[in-house]
C-alpha cells in the first residue's frame, strides 16, 4: 500500500513551436537534479526529446513498438547522459502509431496500462506529446494525471487552446477515460521584454487564473542551442537566464506537489 506511485504529466498544447519539448526535458533535468527518478516518454514522432538528450531511436525499441505491443517497457527504456533520468525514445516510424491503435479494443487507454506499470519506478513520467489531434496526445491525457500547458509569449497564444480544452473535459466527463485529470499549471514561454507580452500574459491569467506559473520561460540562445549537443540546459549552461528560469520552474512544480501523493 505504500508504494511509491510516479506522478505522470503530459506537456500538452495543439499549437506547434510554443516550447512544450524544451519544458519537457528541462524541467525533467531539474527533477532529477532535485533528487527525483524520473522518465521521459517521447510521444512525438519528430522525436525532439530524444535528438535532445543525444539518443539515437532508430538504434532501439521505440515507443511505436512499445504502443504496439511489440516490446515490453524494459526495452523501451534507455539511460540518458543524466544520471536518473530515462527515456523512452521515438522516431518517425510513430507516425504509424495511429492506424496501428485505431484497431485496438481500448485504443485510448494503450499508453495509460503500459506506463500503470512503471509507477513503482520512478517519481515523475513525463510525456512529450505531439502539435496535433489524434489517438496518440488523447493517450497521453487519458495516462496523465495532470498537465503543464506552455503557451507562448505572442499574439496568437490562445489559438487551439479552447478545442484542447474541450478535448480535456471529454476526457474528464467519460467514466473510463480519466474522470480525475487535472491541470497542473500553464507555463508562459519565449517571452521578450514589452507590451504585447504584457497583453498576452493578461489575457492567458484572465482565461485560467491562478494556475499559471508565476515562472516565465524567457527567449534564451542558450536554451536554443543545448539541444544540438543532446543535453538539457542545466548541463550545456547552468549560468543562463533560460537555466536560472527552469530551475524556477521545478522549485514552482513542486512546491505545488507537496501533499498530493
Amino acid at each position: 500500500m505504500g508504494e511509491k506511485q510516479a506522478r505522470i504529466l503530459a506537456f500538452t498544447n495543439w499549437k506547434g513551436g510554443v516550447g512544450k519539448t524544451t519544458t519537457c526535458v528541462n524541467l525533467s533535468a531539474y527533477l532529477v537534479d532535485a533528487g527525483k527518478r524520473v522518465l521521459i516518454v517521447d510521444l512525438d514522432p519528430q522525436g525532439n526529446a530524444s535528438i535532445g538528450l543525444g539518443i539515437a531511436p532508430r538504434k532501439s525499441k521505440t515507443v511505436y513498438h512499445l504502443l504496439c505491443g511489440d516490446c515490453d517497457i524494459s526495452e523501451a527504456v534507455q539511460l540518458t547522459s543524466v544520471k536518473g533520468l530515462e527515456i523512452i525514445p521515438a522516431d518517425v516510424d510513430l507516425a504509424g502509431a495511429e492506424e496501428e491503435l485505431v484497431r485496438m479494443q481500448g485504443r485510448e487507454r494503450v499508453l495509460k496500462n503500459i506506463l500503470d506499470q512503471a509507477r513503482p519506478s520512478y517519481d515523475y513520467i513525463c510525456i512529450d506529446c505531439p502539435p496535433s489531434l489524434g489517438l496518440l496526445p488523447v493517450n497521453a491525457l487519458v495516462a496523465a494525471d495532470a498537465l503543464i500547458i506552455p503557451i507562448q509569449c505572442e499574439f496568437y497564444a490562445m489559438e487551439g487552446i479552447a478545442q484542447l480544452m474541450y478535448t480535456i473535459k471529454l476526457i474528464k466527463k467519460h467514466p473510463n477515460l480519466n474522470p480525475n485529470l487535472a491541470i497542473d499549471g500553464v507555463l508562459l514561454t519565449m517571452e521578450n521584454r514589452g507590451n504585447l507580452t504584457e497583453q498576452v500574459a493578461a489575457e492567458i491569467m484572465k482565461y485560467f487564473g491562478k494556475i499559471v506559473f508565476k515562472t516565465r520561460i524567457p527567449r534564451n540562445i542558450r536554451l536554443a542551442e543545448a539541444p544540438s549537443h543532446g543535453k538539457p540546459i542545466n548541463l550545456y549552461d547552468k549560468r543562463c537566464a533560460g537555466a536560472t528560469a527552469y530551475a524556477n520552474l521545478c522549485k514552482e512544480v513542486l512546491a505545488r506537489h507537496k501533499g498530493i501523493k
